[in-house]
């Protein structure tokens, strides 16, 4: 016996059945109007469809932090929408001597780039480099340079391997009068072995004067130097920077900087790491979709066997996703990163309506064979649980309108038009289509008569069955103490991408100050004033300000520099002496491995064999052709040049002042209004998410206008989590309140609810077990699983309302399993992706949905019992 229906009940069921009659009758009306509708759609959305890949845009700009974030990013916009190419090189002049290639084609590139700047490369640094050292470290190295005065006169007047040669003889004469000793000449003559060797075997062949004269292994960012460039964007493309990108690629490559300065060339920054995010969105998407397509029809082919039935819930999907692209863009103008996600989610979720609608119509098809009767009666009998279905399932996207997180906001707008589209065009044009097709009739019962001993058992055992579930559910809930959310939106991205390995690369070296927080004061004074305060902090390395680009105790340190170029600068001043023939190279070559195997003698040990060694690398390469000899030359010639400029601009250092410093550099710290810069970089770990968040917490304890990474870290998680709590909460709400609606029994409500929690924790439980951490992009699934999940519980309240038994062998379950199927294969596409944050997403969507099937088809019959006319009886 049947449970009574109330009014409302009744009267949507007389509505939807009238409904389906109109359109079976008015069948091409209807599909003539859908086609119309659905073509202009499509025109819409050709001439309309725009990507917006601003992320700046995703979390609202009236919160206090992105404001804050905003303030700074407008006072210095040259440090954000930014591509910073980062040139490697094996020593530091070939480093030099690429990026200064580098950026003097790229200024010439007016049409790509707004700016193109080589920060150490700035006259700050390069005439007065030496005044950033302490006093008895510039004492030290100008005390140097003047005891080899004799070596920059050989250098600078005969730059050949003549020249080298003597130079080498200089040194030896020094251990010959005990002013060194040979082990003080072993670094040298090892490098220098290596680079002949190198030479003399074909290979790639560098040497480094600054890394002799320092006489220590070189650090990775002595081998690293920046241009700064900010690019021309178009954020009407799906990589607003691709262009720019594609230039300084392309002019690396015209420029040979792999052959001539075994350079590499890397990009990293803010545009760079945008466009790769969005080109790895792309990547394998093609394939994703078509085999996404392929299991779906064979899933749809499985629950319908009916080619004709297929074709209809496909059309109908087709026709309710292009209207729906439609009126999102009309209300939001461009889909984000985010909020295009709505293709997936609609086809994956709106197909349920189709399915459930189809599968209900071959039951009645097979009581009743008569088409437009059966079209109807599917109509009457599940059109009041679709309805329901699609309501709550919009309430659960458009839970998301209010919170602060806005590229989920409008993913919610559009996927929750989406929903109600879909319903429409599965009540009107599916029945339309069915009626133009005309499929068979069903000659056998549909349902799994399989599942009736689970039933029978379901039955006899409820209680031990409700109270295990929960006993295991309840016991679990520990686990979610260890429950971990990433809060690092960079560990969203591929790390393979070219730019998020270069800035994981550079976050490593705190010098980059990849991870440091930058606040906006009114002045300088005022900025020195912040400076004592964060100094002060047990989390904070050190702080730089337009203060720290002002040496201390200059009048001592530029009088070791004077005293220096006094005694240097008319060596380096001296013309090139005319060069000498190979011939000459090759008696000097022979003369330098003579001397040497005299001095290494009959000793034993490290310099006496580094000796031998460079000896025989120079015999050989006296015998080796003119050709190699140039090139040995070339690689040691090279780079002296680049280090003699050098130390010729480190000798004219003047004193430097707020005033004197070159206004291009200045404007990356003090605006002409007098606003100032305040960097401040972290201690410890840049890669631990923990350091990063202790750090920012304790920056905004002193400074709460503090912007930056680590503060984006801290506070857009705050932000997304509130968010999705808000979301959560107001999904639950708005499904309960409408649940009551149409229930009208809070027992009936409950028992909907109750098994969404339950798969919502054990989702969870889960997550902590395998080691799924949440983070910005898969979070969307919680939410989700209340207004998706919701709709397979609520087909189930219905019919066990209507007094139906037997759930788990009845048609109600197979439309419910292989809508999940096709659903869960939607979701698999995104997990499929080579994008972090997509598979992320799609993995937790994917479980959150086993989770929320299982529930309703194992758990909810069981919570439900026998319908209560059937128990009352």
């Amino acid at each position: 016996m049947n449970a009574p229906m109330n009014a409302d009940e009744v009267m949507l069921k007389t509505v939807l059945a009238t409904m389906a009659r109109i359109c079976t009758r008015l069948a091409w009306s209807v599909i003539a109007i859908s086609t119309l509708l659905g073509v202009l759609s499509g025109i819409y959305v050709a001439r309309h469809l725009a990507i917006d890949t601003d992320i700046n845009k995703l979390i609202s700009p009236n919160l206090p932090w992105r404001q804050q974030e905003l303030a700074f990013l407008r006072a210095f916009p040259q440090r954000f929408e930014t591509i910073f190419a980062v040139v490697d090189a094996p020593t530091a002049e070939l480093a030099s001597q690429a990026n200064a290639a580098l950026a003097h084609r790229l200024a010439e590139e007016k049409d790509d780039f707004l700016s193109v700047d080589e920060p150490g490369a700035s006259p700050l640094f390069v005439r007065n480099g030496l005044l950033f050292l302490p006093t008895e470290q510039v004492e030290r190295v100008t005390g140097g340079l003047t005891q080899a005065q004799p070596l920059f006169q050989i250098l600078t007047t005969d730059p050949s391997l003549r020249g080298l040669s003597q130079v080498m003889s200089l040194g030896l004469m020094g251990v010959q009068i005990n002013r060194i000793t040979l082990d003080d000449m072993t670094p040298t003559f090892s490098v220098t072995a290596t680079t002949l060797e190198d030479v003399l075997a074909g290979r790639p062949a560098s040497f480094s004067w600054q890394e002799l004269l320092q006489g220590k292994p070189p650090e990775p960012g002595d081998l690293r130097r920046f241009i700064q460039i900010r690019p021309v964007l178009d954020y009407a493309a799906l990589e607003p920077g691709r262009h720019a990108t594609d230039a300084i690629r392309r002019t690396a490559a015209e420029l040979d900087l792999a052959a001539k300065y075994q350079a590499r060339v890397r990009l990293t920054g803010t545009v760079p790491i945008q466009d790769e995010e969005f080109a790895t969105l792309k990547e394998g998407a093609a394939q994703n979709a078509i085999g996404t397509l392929v299991v779906v029809l064979i899933i749809l082919w499985l629950a319908l066997k009916s080619p004709k039935i297929v074709l209809a819930v496909l059309v109908s999907i087709g026709v309710g996703l292009i209207m729906t692209a439609a009126l999102g863009l009309r209300l939001v103008g461009a889909f984000n990163p985010i909020s295009i996600a709505f293709a997936v989610l609609f086809v994956g979720i709106g197909v349920d309506f189709g399915i459930q609608f189809s599968v209900r119509y071959r039951a009645e098809r097979h009581e009743v064979d008569d088409l437009a009767v059966a079209l109807v009666n599917s109509a009457r009998n599940v059109g009041a649980p679709l309805t329901l279905a699609a309501a709550t399932t919009a309430a659960g996207f458009f839970s998301f309108l209010p919170t602060a997180y806005g590229g989920f906001s409008e993913l919610g707008t559009i996927a929750g038009i989406g929903m109600i589209v879909a319903y429409l065009t599965s009540i009107t044009l599916l029945p339309a289509l069915l009626r133009v097709l005309n499929p068979p009739g069903e000659r056998e019962p549909l349902g799994y008569r399989i599942l009736a001993p689970i039933d029978r058992f379901s039955e006899r055992h409820r209680n031990p069955v409700i109270i295990a579930t929960l006993l295991i559910v309840l016991s679990g809930l520990p686990l979610l103490y260890f429950l971990q959310f990433d809060f690092n939106p960079m560990n969203l991205r591929s790390p393979n991408a070219e730019s998020i390995a270069t800035y994981l690369d550079l976050r490593r070296d705190p010098a980059t100050g990849a991870s440091a927080i930058n606040v906006l004061a009114p002045s300088l004074a005022a900025a020195e004033e912040i400076t004592e305060r964060v100094s002060k902090l047990a989390e904070v390395a050190r702080v730089v300000t337009l203060a720290t680009f002002i040496p201390d105790h200059q009048e001592a340190k530029l009088a070791l520099i004077r005293r220096a170029a006094e005694a240097l600068a008319p060596t380096l001043a001296q013309p090139a002496q005319p060069p000498p023939t190979d011939g000459d190279n090759v008696t000097a070559l022979n003369r330098g491995a003579a001397a040497l195997l005299r001095t290494a003698g009959g000793n034993v040990g490290g310099a006496a064999d580094a000796a031998r060694r460079l000896a025989a690398a120079m015999s050989q390469l006296a015998k080796a052709d003119r050709a190699v000899r140039t090139q040995a030359e070339t690689t040691f010639t090279a780079p002296l040049t680049t280090s003699l400029d050098a130390l010729r601009n480190l000798l004219q250092a003047e004193p430097v002042t707020e005033e004197n410093i070159p206004r291009g550099f200045a404007g990356d710290w003090i605006k002409p209004d007098g606003r100032a810069r305040v960097q401040v970089y972290p201690k410890g770990d840049p890669n631990d998410n923990e350091v990063l968040r202790q750090f920012a917490r304790a920056v905004l304890t002193v400074e709460p206008a503090a912007s930056g990474g680590p503060i984006a870290i801290l506070e857009a998680g705050r932000t997304v989590t509130t968010a999705f709590m808000q979301a959560g909460a107001t999904a639950l709400i708005s499904i309960a309140i409408m649940l009551w609606i149409a229930l009208r029994r809070w027992s009936d409500v409950l028992m909907t609810l109750i098994p969404l929690l339950i798969a919502g924790v054990l989702t969870l439980e889960i997550c902590v077990t395998i080691g799924l951490k949440l983070n910005f992009a898969n979070i969307i699934a919680l939410p989700l699983l209340l207004g998706v999940g919701v709709a397979f519980k609520i087909y189930y309240m219905m019919a066990w309302r209507a007094g139906q038994t037997g759930l788990l062998q009845s048609s109600l379950t197979r439309a419910v399993i292989y809508s999940a199927m096709t659903t869960a294969t939607a979701f698999a596409s995104l997990w499929l992706s080579s994008h972090p944050g997509t598979s992320s997403m799609g993995k937790l969507l994917v479980l959150t949905l086993i989770c929320t099937l299982a529930a309703a088809v194992l758990f909810q019959p069981i919570l439900m019992g026998p319908p209560r006319d059937v128990e009352r009886g």
